[in-house]
């Protein structure tokens, strides 16, 4: 589990399942802001998800809290039948009124912090084909086109591949 991580005014800490609700009204947020049409309603209870999320023995939930708000979320684990020593980052959002404030690469650092100490090589995630701030920031953090998993015709993922270099 990781240890609360202070940098400058802010807290990166494992998130709490009592802040599940803030956790997904975060989330929402920064989702509707690529949905070109408006966020889909895809009928899941993004609270109760996140709760499990948190709570997962196998995964981890991080928080960005900055003045007493989290204002950044970051959720991975071993992706389902994938190897011991891959991560996949199910989902990274940053409140949109937080944006190129720090808030992304300071979580990001901490995510790469805590795989590297799991013996992590490899860190997997997709990310929405019309989610382009995403894109640009992966790209910037070193992500790149996944080789062994390229998008289908149709597909509305990009998926990106991570190398987590040991003791950098």
């Amino acid at each position: 589990m990781i240890n609360d991580r202070v940098r400058g005014s802010r807290v990166i800490r494992t998130a709490l399942p009592a802040e599940a609700e803030t956790i997904a009204a975060l989330h929402h947020r920064a989702r509707s802001t690529y949905y070109p049409d408006g966020l889909p309603d895809d009928g899941i209870d993004w609270t109760a998800t996140w709760r499990g999320a948190v709570e997962r023995p196998d995964g981890q939930v991080l928080c960005v809290v900055a003045e007493g708000v989290i204002t950044g979320i970051a959720s991975f684990r071993t992706p389902d039948n994938g190897p011991a020593d891959t991560v996949k980052l199910f989902q990274f959002h940053v409140a949109p009124d937080h944006w190129r404030s720090g808030i992304g690469t300071a979580l990001h650092a901490a995510c790469v912090e805590q795989w590297r100490a799991d013996g992590r090589r490899t860190a997997v995630l997709d990310v929405h084909v019309d989610n382009r701030r995403a894109q640009a920031f992966y790209a910037r953090q070193g992500w790149i086109p996944d080789p062994e998993n390229p998008p289908a015709a149709g597909d509305h993922h990009l998926f990106l591949r991570y190398a987590v270099r040991p003791g950098e």
